[in-house]
């Protein structure tokens, strides 16, 4: 197992490697012939600088000259980002650290071209207000819900170890993003672990709790910028483009436009002075 995730992990470096390399073209004539690029994003904290771009239309203006037309396809997590890169439907996304490692293990052709931020804050286990479990240790026997393949799985797996617990302890519920909250207020489990924005709308409403957070396990909680290997193959300036506007979106945030801050709040779910609490449990 050990000798397994070294490989992955000596992968993803080679591949960041890689991707550098590939986006210094030698010439703008050889650094793109894609007619179109289909940017995977999703509504999570981690993505609010390429919302940012996204809003400002950052992306499309720096790509107009070459004639190349974006394309968002919106998902609630990474899983079925990566199955939309594995069909190649999307060509480049922001993916959490676990779904950037499955897609490597399961044989995924894809490279990682930048790390995009850290937020172990930002993963969270929640439970219902009225609930009695006030620590993981009370976890014991009891139903956890999560996205199964994400980096919150990792978070509950973390967890419930710092607690001398095992996924053995616990019954685990697979659901998507967006049934936290039903499942909590429905009862149908006893505790769901997710990210953010998710955690501060379902705290902030009262319907649901914080019990644990990534930092109480050492979870790394990091994102990465990744594309279809044969997309930066054959469109690296496409790529380095997308990363440039990340970045631009990164530094915008220092002192963000009101009306396109108010914008990306909107796509989060969140009033703005909500995202800027979200941001700040962000290191972009």
């Amino acid at each position: 197992m050990k000798k397994k995730l070294l490989s992955v992990v000596l992968t993803l470096s080679l591949a960041a490697s890689y991707a550098g390399t590939a986006l210094a073209a030698e010439t703008e004539a050889d650094a793109y012939s894609a007619e179109v690029v289909n940017i995977a994003i999703q509504p999570s904290a981690a993505f609010v600088p390429l919302y940012y771009a996204k809003e400002s239309g950052w992306i499309e203006d720096a790509l107009s000259d070459y004639g190349v037309e974006v394309v968002w396809n919106e998902f609630e997590s990474g899983p079925p980002m990566n199955e939309s890169l594995a069909s190649g439907s999307s060509d480049i996304g922001v993916v959490g650290d676990v779904p950037i490692v499955s897609a490597v293990a399961a044989g995924q052709d894809n490279v990682m071209i930048a790390l995009t931020c850290d937020a172990p804050l930002s993963y969270n286990l929640l439970v219902s207000p009225d609930s009695e479990i006030e620590s993981v240790e009370d976890l014991k026997g009891k139903k956890i819900a999560t996205v199964v393949g994400s980096t919150a799985h990792n978070l509950v797996n973390k967890l419930l170890g710092s607690a001398g617990l095992t996924m053995q302890d616990v019954e685990l519920i697979n659901i998507s993003a967006g049934d936290v909250e039903t499942v909590l207020v429905n009862g149908e489990v006893d505790a769901a672990a997710i990210w953010e924005p998710t955690v501060t709308r379902l705290a902030d409403k009262g319907t649901a709790k914080i019990i644990a957070t990534g930092e109480d396990c050492g979870l790394l909680g990091v994102n990465g910028m990744v594309a279809r290997k044969e997309f930066v193959d054959e469109n690296p300036l496409i790529a380095r483009v997308v990363a440039e506007q990340f970045q631009k979106g990164i530094e915008a945030l220092e002192d963000p436009d009101e009306e396109i801050y108010a914008k990306v709040a909107e796509d989060l779910t969140l009033e703005p002075e909500q995202l800027e609490a979200v941001s700040s449990k962000f290191d972009y």
